[in-house]
């Protein structure tokens, strides 16, 4: 029977202040055991379609990225950028990544392999493992029948090679060209686009126009022959490189028969080319816009384009301006660009940092790797990194990153399976170095060691951590 004092008590409180659940006493507690009550929040996902990545460290959850399912809803482009000092795990990303978008149907990959090992390009192993050849382009080699990519391939529009052109001379000269030069490479291109139709016409022609130009091009501007010669002078000069020089026999000849545009990975072996000359953004420039006149077609298909050694394109502001319209011009045809650097002091100082900024601008997923703290912090500002996740990349161990997706930023571990594990750890995947088969026992203590700190780091910064709109100043 319930006590009458009770009773009364609670037919009180009732009266005066409504129906109460209870009139029991409260539990005094300390915050630091109450903190199991209330459980944490994660940060929303970016849904659960598309290819695994990993798992957020923050919250154990998989981590899920698809630029193709992302486009439009939760991505304003679907170009991504990488970014991180060597032995952090770019290489490993990069491969699993290709591998898991390959295991959907209506996949397109485009490698630029830069990187060598053993002779060969880093991606020659996936390549053998998948069936495929790579094309591998060898300033020796293509004296001996090896690949050859022409610049004035019919593939490519009279408008297309014209540009391509251009940009070869100025790679090569280091400075824009003139209106005097610029109108006799013009003239010459006409000439023999429009008088040789019984082959690919090749750059030896050009060269040969430039040399010698017909009169009718000097009447149409009503200009001296002596002087269009003159003007062309030091354009034949430079092209004569890539005919006779050291570049000779990639570019001089019709364009290789049997490339496979239909294969589902595609790798450009550039491991030969001396990555510091001016061959390699010649090469990129050339590949670049070859590839944009034959093998991104308006059809159902979703295709990435993956450039190691990105720098070469993004430093160079001829080089860049082509590509900056080949990312405005795939996007609207399913192409995802993406950008693997080292270092993004390299791009944003340079003499292109206004094409940069550009390409940079359309890049709107950017993952981040280890980093000194300077450059964290330089990269943060570019960026707009949150200021809790700029503090956390110098700490980052290898495999782990930070991914700002279109603003939302989340600490990433990136995932090997057991059958990825042979084919991204080389001599220079993940670790760039000789890694292991399985990861050692003091790797994974470093990698839970970082993932604490991350942690500790968000818990002392309270409301800074993910989803925080803080930026760095």
């Amino acid at each position: 029977m319930r006590d009458p004092m009770s009773a009364l008590t609670d037919a009180f409180t009732s009266f005066l202040f409504g129906k109460v659940e209870t009139t029991r006493l409260p539990v005094r507690t300390s915050t630091g055991q109450a903190q199991a009550v209330y459980l944490p929040t994660a940060a929303p996902g970016l849904g659960d379609s598309g290819v695994i990545i990993g798992r957020e460290v923050y919250s154990g959850k998989g981590y899920i990225y698809d630029p193709f399912q992302l486009y439009g809803q939760q991505l304003p482009a679907p170009h991504w950028l990488v970014l991180g000092e060597s032995g952090n795990g770019k290489s490993a990303l990069e491969k699993t990544y290709v591998l898991r978008q390959l295991r959907f149907k209506d996949r397109q990959v485009v490698v630029l392999d830069a990187q060598g090992e053993d002779g060969v390009g880093e991606w020659n192993l996936i390549a053998q493992q998948l069936g495929i050849t790579p094309i591998r382009l060898d300033p020796i080699a293509a004296n001996d029948d090896g690949i050859r990519l022409n610049p004035l391939d019919p593939a490519i529009t009279t408008t297309g090679q014209l540009a391509l052109l251009r940009t070869i001379i100025e790679v090569a000269m280091g400075h824009g060209l003139d209106e005097r030069a610029g109108f006799a490479l013009k003239v010459a291109h006409a000439y023999v686009v429009d008088t040789i139709r019984d082959r690919q016409p090749v750059l030896t022609d050009i060269v040969e126009q430039l040399r010698h130009p017909e009169a009718e091009s000097a009447l149409a501007m009503n200009v001296d022959i002596d002087d269009v010669r003159a003007w062309g002078l030091d354009v034949a000069l430079v092209i004569d490189r890539l005919v006779d020089g050291d570049l000779r026999g990639m570019f001089d000849g019709p364009t290789t028969v049997g490339i496979d545009l239909d294969a589902p990975l595609i790798v450009f072996d550039l491991s030969h080319i001396d990555r510091n000359s001016i061959a390699m953004p010649i090469l990129m420039a050339i590949v670049g816009v070859w590839l944009e006149h034959t093998w991104i077609r308006p059809d159902r298909k979703k295709r990435i384009f993956l450039v190691e050694e990105a720098w070469h394109i993004i430093n160079s502001p001829f080089v860049a301006q082509l590509f900056q319209r080949l990312l405005k011009f795939g996007r609207r045809l399913g192409l995802s660009f993406v950008a693997v650097v080292h270092h993004l002091s390299d791009v944003v100082d340079g003499a292109a940092a206004r094409e940069a900024a550009a390409i940079l601008k359309m890049a709107s997923t950017r993952t981040i790797y280890a980093q000194k703290a300077d450059e964290a912090r330089a990269t943060g500002r570019v960026l707009g990194l949150p200021r809790w996740a700029v503090e956390i990349i110098p700490t980052l161990t290898p495999g782990i990153a930070v991914w700002d997706v279109n603003g939302n930023v989340q600490v990433v571990k990136h995932l090997i399976t057991e059958a990825e594990r042979p084919l991204v750890f080389t001599d220079r995947a993940m670790t760039e170095s000789s890694a292991p088969t399985l990861l050692s026992e003091d790797m994974l203590a470093a990698e839970l060691e970082a993932e604490e700190r991350a942690l500790s780091i968000e818990r002392s910064r309270g409301n800074g951590g993910p989803g925080s709109a803080t930026t760095v100043a």
